[in-house]
This record gives structure tokens, C-alpha cells and sequence, in this order.
């Protein structure tokens, strides 16, 4: 059984998506990277977008602890069923549509989202079996779609080699939970170095 940790919906109970084709991150690590978010001061009035969303877990915690929207993308139908029910329930708490569900492929929908729209905060969970070309072309089609001083978190297994990070985002801190690993990265701004996050 997955809860939603803290927040306004802290407490919640969250649907989860049956079989094995999707890998919910642990609420060790979810409450580990929240922490750090909030840390960062990323999260309140942010908009989220949250890419192979499963079951919309992560995105639906950003939320519930402040941020003001989430964008859920997940590709399979009953995985996005089961994100549209977690979103709707969290919308009924909230009382305002801060959750949205968009049933599509993550390379399709960066390719067709409205060319003005950014998010602060972009949560990237692909399935352990997509390939480091695969992630490193979904980062390299946000590079328009980012928010001043926005944050980028990859999840991976640990028995994966650290994706090949595009030229115009910089890794700035990494964390081992067991066998996930959170990369976390920010566009590069080498004439104000001072205005990056601290690995810290």
C-alpha cells in the first residue's frame, strides 16, 4: 500500500498499478527526495512535470506539498488509468485541478506541448530497462521547456552507468537508496556559479 507522505493529502491512500510492468519508487526514496526538494526550495507554487509518471506517485506528492500543478505523462493505458484516479483524488482534496494526466509517450508529448510552457521542477522515472540513449534524448528535448533555475531528478538502478548528460544541464548532486540512484541536475550557468545549488 502506497501513501502520499506529507502535505495537504499527507496520509492519503494511492492506487497502484497491478503486474510487473511498472517499479513504484520506494517511500524511502520518495521521502529522501522530497526532503532534498524541499531543501532546495524548489517545490511551493512550482509547476511539476512528472515523465513515465506509472502510477503518478511522485508528481502527486509535489502537490500535495505545495507545488501549484503537476503534469503526469505515462504511455500505458492502465498505468494512466490508475494516474487518473490518484490525480482525480488528490484534485478532490486540493479543490482545484492541480493534477493532470496526459496518456502519451513521453518523446511525443515534449514534441507537441504548447512551445511557452515550462516547469521548475521535471521528475524523470523511465523503466530500468530503457537505455542512456533513450534518457539522454528525453532531456535534451526539455531544453526549451525549463523555468529559470529549474531542477531535473533522474531515477536509476544502480547497475546502470550514469546517462550521458546533454551539454546544457550539469549534474550537481547524486544519492545512492539501495538500488535506485537520484541524479540530480539544473541548467548550466557558467557565468553566475554562484547561483547554483549546493550538493549539500
Amino acid at each position: 500500500m502506497t501513501r502520499i507522505i506529507a502535505g495537504a493529502a499527507g496520509g492519503s491512500i494511492l492506487a497502484g498499478v497491478e503486474g510487473t510492468g511498472t517499479r513504484p519508487t520506494t517511500d524511502r526514496v520518495k521521502e529522501a527526495l522530497f526532503s532534498r526538494l524541499e531543501t532546495y526550495g524548489i517545490l511551493h507554487g512550482a509547476h511539476v512535470l512528472d515523465l513515465y509518471a506509472g502510477s503518478g506517485a511522485l508528481g502527486i506528492e509535489s502537490v500535495s506539498r505545495g507545488a501549484a500543478t503537476v503534469d503526469l505523462v505515462e504511455s500505458a493505458d492502465r498505468a494512466a488509468a490508475v494516474a487518473q484516479r490518484n490525480a482525480d483524488m488528490v484534485n478532490r482534496v486540493l479543490g482545484w485541478t492541480a493534477a493532470r494526466v496526459h496518456r502519451s509517450k513521453v518523446q511525443t508529448y515534449l514534441a507537441r506541448v504548447a512551445p511557452e510552457l515550462t516547469w521548475d521542477l521535471v521528475l524523470i522515472d523511465p523503466p530500468y530497462t530503457a537505455d542512456g540513449h533513450e534518457v539522454t534524448a528525453v532531456l535534451g528535448a526539455l531544453e526549451s521547456k525549463l523555468a529559470e533555475g529549474a531542477v531535473v531528478v533522474v531515477e536509476r538502478s544502480t547497475r546502470s552507468p550514469e546517462p550521458q548528460w546533454p551539454d546544457w544541464l550539469e549534474r550537481f548532486s547524486d544519492r545512492k537508496y539501495g538500488e535506485t540512484r537520484l541524479w540530480f541536475l539544473e541548467p548550466a550557468v557558467p557565468e553566475n556559479p554562484s547561483q547554483r545549488l549546493s550538493d549539500d
